[in-house]
């Protein structure tokens, strides 16, 4: 029987912790289950909650919030160094996962030798596609496309839409660039080869960053639309709008300067700077004239 451990970072949502976990045990699993939780010195009783109501759940408590890579790998390292999980599943607190659908991933995995990841179809609280859950790598092209508008113009343009790939059936089986850490299933082994998360992001950007590693070893990412997962998406991220958006920025400048800044003419560099910093002043001007209900990141 495989085993399957699954990580959970928290930071300041008992509530929204509490409701995932409880769609974890609601219903029993083919494969052994471990759960982590890692809460990131949350200040709302969230570690006193899971030691309450969730004792089987491995608790690990940072001191600091060192932020998404930083406290996934907290777990992480300790569940490669135990060499006990097959598969490990990076899973949100804002989310619901029903019944099968941790099965689902693992029997995706086992059947496909040649599959690293595989993440499921992630719907938002109005049943409608969360679009991070599957995409293709943030290119200069392909950036430039989404930054001015032309992917929302023609969402069905195979050229033009390639970054949320609109332009594909969401209930279609498709090899992807990335499918989003709030629900990603990893092998075990592949972590070992890869390495963990790049904790230079502190949140957004490094579960592309994993993928764009994961594929240069020759491993296929996969969105699988038979398992479906539930998505209460920013629920955490929009208590925080601003840091949340200054970080959302910082993984774009980020993941460019690591992955095409040196394959790129240096004038193009510079554009693409000042097109996120662009970007980001125009979306934090935009939030600060919300209601803070309204704000939102992204």
């Amino acid at each position: 029987m495989s085993c399957l451990a699954v990580v959970i970072l928290n930071y300041n949502r008992a509530d929204l912790l509490a409701d995932c976990l409880a769609s974890l045990y609601a219903a029993p699993t083919r494969c052994t289950l471990q759960v982590w939780v890692v809460d990131n010195a949350s200040r709302d009783g969230s570690a006193a909650m899971v030691r309450a109501q969730f004792p089987q759940v491995r608790l690990i408590v940072s001191p600091v919030n060192g932020g998404f890579s930083c406290g996934n790998n907290l777990a992480l390292r300790e569940l490669l160094a135990a060499g006990q999980a097959d598969d490990v599943l990076l899973l949100n607190n804002d989310t619901l996962v029903p019944a099968g659908a941790l099965d689902g991933l693992v029997a995706y995995l086992a059947a496909h030798p040649e599959a690293g990841v595989v993440g499921p179809k992630l719907l938002l609280p109005d049943g409608t596609l969360d679009l991070a859950c599957r995409r293709s790598f943030p290119t200069p092209e392909v950036s430039f496309y989404r930054m001015t508008g032309l992917a929302q113009r023609f969402p069905h343009s195979p050229r033009f839409a390639r970054y949320n790939l609109t332009y594909l059936d969401p209930d279609q089986t498709a090899e992807v660039d990335a499918v989003v850490g709030a629900c990603m299933l990893v092998r075990a082994a592949v972590i070992a080869e890869v390495g963990l998360l790049d904790e230079q992001f502190f949140m957004y950007g490094e579960d592309l960053d994993w993928c764009y590693r994961i594929k240069q070893y020759g491993w296929r990412v996969i969105y699988y639309p038979h398992v479906v997962v539930h998505h209460y998406k920013r629920a955490a991220s929009t208590r925080r709008a601003i840091p949340s958006l200054r970080a959302f920025y910082a993984a774009m400048r980020i993941f460019h300067r690591k992955h095409y800044a040196a394959t790129t003419l240096p004038p193009l560099n510079t554009l693409i700077e000042l097109g996120i910093t662009a970007k980001e002043l125009l979306a934090l001007g935009r939030n600060l004239l919300l209601p803070p209900a309204a704000r939102r990141v992204g």
